[in-house]
């Protein structure tokens, strides 16, 4: 069973803005903290930003001032706002859903979604 469906990603030439999506599937959206992770080719992956149930964010060093992560309370929603995108910002980016690293178990991905950055 999809638990995180997420939406977006793509082609997009270097400066250019897309969003990504994650729509969790029942009470994960209110209860658990949600963000992106993103990989790229012989990389480890890195955090890209969280939200946690009371709006705290968080962003990895790389995309603070570039990318915007937010809630979309009416359609339970966790949106990605990502702009002036860099070539190194290619990478397959995951939807994440969790509790925090105290509680690993309840930790759930998505399938994720390539984000391909042309210069």
């Amino acid at each position: 069973q999809e638990e995180l469906v997420e939406s977006g990603g793509g082609l997009v030439q270097s400066g250019g803005s897309l969003r990504l999506s994650c729509a969790p599937v029942g009470s994960i959206f209110s209860i658990y903290t949600i963000g992106w992770y993103r990989q790229a080719p012989g990389k480890q992956r890195e955090l890209v930003a969280t939200v946690t149930s009371g709006g705290t964010t968080n962003y990895g060093d790389s995309v603070k001032g570039r990318f915007t992560i937010s809630r979309d309370y009416a359609k339970n929603t966790v949106n990605l706002t990502m702009n002036s995108l860099l070539p190194e910002d290619t990478a397959v980016y995951s939807c994440y859903a969790g509790l925090g690293s105290d509680y690993p178990e309840y930790d759930h991905w998505g399938q994720g979604t390539q984000v391909t950055v042309s210069s």
